[in-house]
């Protein structure tokens, strides 16, 4: 602990030898930060130890959560495991989305005339440290098998949320006793964090009880969530659909919008359009597109990559693109029930939900969705009588056409009003645009339900 507390105290040399002012200083924190976040995210990825789930909200691609196995890029390589990816992506969507573009508009300015040679030495230095950390420590001395996701990002998460606090801090001072005392408080923040940090990650007992208060110490690891694969042979095989799993994919694109990230997004893309600066439209819309993609490519990994296998009384969800078990489930003992499924309308496919399923969220998983449902209860044994999905109701979707009109009419009247001017159709749009969207989904999901 002693040296770790005397590196942390080095920058005062710049001070002192180099003349670094606070600007420097907090120049080279936030690049620590952020070079201890990019690696501490690489590190999640390869824990092998279970995170428990977060309650507090949704998790961007929360779905991966519940991926078992792992990817191994090369034999002697480490597994990478998509179950860790919602976490890192967690902390890397608030850097990426808030911290990185906040720190360019406030420091663009004044960037240059603070480097200099020993900042850009030390900067060096500092990447390289967490480098050859990451290599020998974590890689080399398989440390990745004893920690968990969770674990790993508790220090980066401290550390970024020190560094917004003292940056928060520093907008608008003035004078050189309050530069010397944000300068001493940047300090002393920073080494409070490296000897917490020291202590959760080497000594495994958080400082004086602050793991305890400021995480759930008792809810930060869990054993493999690896599942066994039955000692029996296959005795039928069904593979998923996977049309209907990108179709599906498409309505879950609101999750990616749901979190902090995702909806300082949305109001970066509102402000553009307020705006008419045609540079800044692109780019927001472009990264809403990047997040869509994302949004799809993270379900389609969760249900597009799966098998059905019967090995003797267990039917197994098996992944074939990382080779491991998803899910068992006995047959005699599981409940089946058909799914209506939207894609399942369209498509004239098949999905069945089984209940009692041990060692999954809600006892509840899917199957399918497959091209023909009969066929595939017929070629894995199952208990399953009724493969047809409710008869269409032509009333009920003629009821949700009238609402529909009736919803859209009112916003396209506002816009097409020559009266009207563009500004205030935005702000109107801004406003009421949440409430109208929400009953305009429930009413299409209604309608695609009941064709």
């Amino acid at each position: 602990m002693l040296a770790v507390t005397c590196v942390n105290f080095v920058p005062l040399v710049g001070v002192t030898v180099w003349d670094w002012n606070l600007t420097s200083l907090l120049v080279l924190y936030w690049v620590e930060a952020f070079v201890t976040v990019l690696v501490a995210a690489v590190k999640a990825l390869l824990a092998e130890h279970g995170s428990p789930e977060i309650t507090s909200g949704i998790e961007p691609l929360h779905e991966l959560r519940e991926k078992r196995g792992g990817w191994e890029p090369r034999p002697d390589w480490p597994f990478i495991y998509p179950r860790n990816v919602p976490l890192a992506v967690t902390i890397l969507g608030f850097w990426a989305v808030f911290l990185v573009p906040m720190t360019l508009l406030f420091w663009s300015p004044s960037l240059g005339s603070v480097l200099s040679v020993g900042l850009v030495a030390g900067v060096l230095a500092l990447v390289v440290t967490q480098i050859a950390e990451f290599v020998t420590e974590y890689v080399r001395d398989e440390r990745y098998r004893e920690v968990s996701a969770r674990e790993i990002l508790r220090t980066p998460t401290l550390l970024t949320f020190s560094l917004v606090c003292v940056g928060l801090l520093t907008v608008g001072s003035s004078g050189s006793d309050t530069s010397l005392f944000l300068l001493v408080l940047a300090v002393l923040s920073k080494t409070l964090v490296s000897v917490f940090g020291f202590y959760a990650q080497r000594v495994e007992n958080p400082l004086f009880g602050l793991g305890d208060r400021l995480f759930d110490e008792e809810e930060f690891r869990e054993p493999p969530p690896e599942i066994e694969l039955p000692d029996a042979a296959i005795d039928g095989r069904v593979r998923v659909a996977r049309t209907p799993v990108v179709l599906t994919s498409l309505p879950y694109i609101a999750f990616g919008f749901a979190s902090r990230p995702g909806l300082f997004v949305l109001c970066l893309f509102a402000l553009a359009l307020i705006s008419g600066k045609l540079s800044w439209i692109a780019i927001t819309a472009l990264i809403i597109l990047c997040i869509a993609g994302v949004r799809i490519l993270s379900y389609y990994l969760r249900y597009g990559t799966v098998e059905y296998q019967r090995r003797g009384e267990m039917l197994v969800a098996y992944d074939t693109l990382l080779e491991a078990p998803q899910w068992t489930a006995d047959v005699a003992r599981s409940s089946f029930s058909v799914k209506n499924a939207i894609a399942d309308r369209l498509l004239d496919t098949g999905t069945l939900t089984i209940s009692g399923v041990e060692g999954v969220e809600g006892s509840k998983v899917q199957f399918g969705p497959v091209v023909d449902i009969e066929r595939a209860v017929e070629t894995l044994g199952l208990p399953v009588r009724e493969t047809e999905r409710p008869e269409g109701d032509l009333g009920v979707v003629a009821a949700v056409g009238f609402l529909f009109l009736f919803f859209s009419i009112l916003p396209a009247g506002v816009v097409l009003d020559p009266d009207v001017s563009t500004e205030f159709a935005m702000a109107l749009g801004l406003v009421f645009a949440p409430f109208i969207l929400f009953h305009v989904a429930v009413l299409v999901w209604v309608g695609l339900a009941r064709v």
